[in-house]
């Protein structure tokens, strides 16, 4: 027997297709973004009462979105396919009023840094010259920094001892002291042991307190945050990206090109180790076969 949720997302896609003539895909990308409203409202509430949100509960949504760190574009597109839900269900006499009316599209909170295409991460990559000596150590912290979702503190903290390489995880000691399992992605791991036998040419000269620390400079110390906001400059500036950058940028994109690419939110929630700035009891925990799930599935680097 079908649910109420499940007859009314039949009843809008068939809506879409006949009614408003759309391709199959874009039909897709509606559901899609619909369903990530439901996984809102399942926050929220124990059952999704879609037909019940309030403009309120719309306004938190869009802010939760913003607060991944989920590009203008698509929060747009997002807002877009909600209207057209309510729409539809003002249309159909299923709700009295359409509460997106006053919902506006992605100015809400602070502006977003600008997300790399993955074809603009892929050139930083690749603008690396291997021929040097941190040459390796550089690709490795890069291409963990973006396919873990790391903030730039993380990165630089990130120890030998938190990684758990065969279950496929590392661990990462967050803001406040707080610890969460990350899914690390085949690539990253291959840089990082192609990286260690130059860490080991280092053994001699590490400081005590860096004997831990998996990214390390040329004197054995742990990288300054400002280094990577350095390494990070100056390969922009190699390849002549136009963009203005830092190392959040690394995180934004990380996020959005999980969005993009359809992942749960609150997967992505999860890995980006963020506290809800609505309410911190709404979420739910997530286990680590689930988050693993959602790296595989939809993060371009697997």
């Amino acid at each position: 027997m079908k649910s109420k949720w499940d007859q009314t997302k039949i009843d809008f896609k068939n809506f879409l297709k006949l009614e408003r003539s759309l391709s199959p895909n874009s039909v897709d990308a509606y559901l899609s973004d619909l369903e990530k409203l439901k996984q809102f409202s399942e926050m929220i509430n124990p059952v999704p009462e879609l037909e019940n949100m309030t403009h309120h509960q719309l306004t938190d949504f869009i802010i939760w979105i913003n607060d991944l760190g989920v590009s203008a574009r698509t929060q747009s597109r997002i807002i877009s396919g909600i209207r057209t839900f309510y729409r539809y269900l003002l249309l159909e006499e299923i709700v009295d009023a359409d509460p997106t009316e006053l919902v506006e599209s992605p100015k809400i909170g602070r502006k977003l840094p600008e997300v790399l295409t993955i074809e603009e991460i892929d050139s930083l990559l690749a603008a690396i010259d291997l021929s040097k000596a941190e040459g390796q150590r550089n690709k490795a912290m890069l291409e963990t920094f973006y396919s873990c979702g790391l903030r730039v503190s993380e990165l630089v903290n990130f120890r030998l001892s938190d990684m758990h390489i065969d279950s496929g995880f590392i661990k990462i000691l967050g803001k406040g002291s707080k610890e969460r399992l990350v899914p690390i992605s085949p690539r990253a791991i291959k840089e990082i042991n192609l990286y260690m036998p130059d860490r080991h040419k280092l053994l001699d000269k590490i400081n005590k307190d860096s004997e831990d620390i998996l990214f390390l400079n040329n004197r054995g110390n742990k990288l300054s945050r400002i280094m990577v906001f350095i390494i990070i400059k100056d390969l922009a500036e190699k390849i002549g990206l136009k963009k203005i950058i830092s190392p959040h940028t690394f995180r934004h994109s990380f996020a959005s090109h999980l969005v993009d690419g359809g992942a749960d939110l609150r997967a992505v929630q999860e890995m980006l180790g963020h506290e809800s700035i609505i309410t911190t009891e709404i979420y739910t925990h997530l286990d680590r076969e689930y988050l693993r799930d959602a790296i595989i599935r939809f993060h371009p680097r697997s």
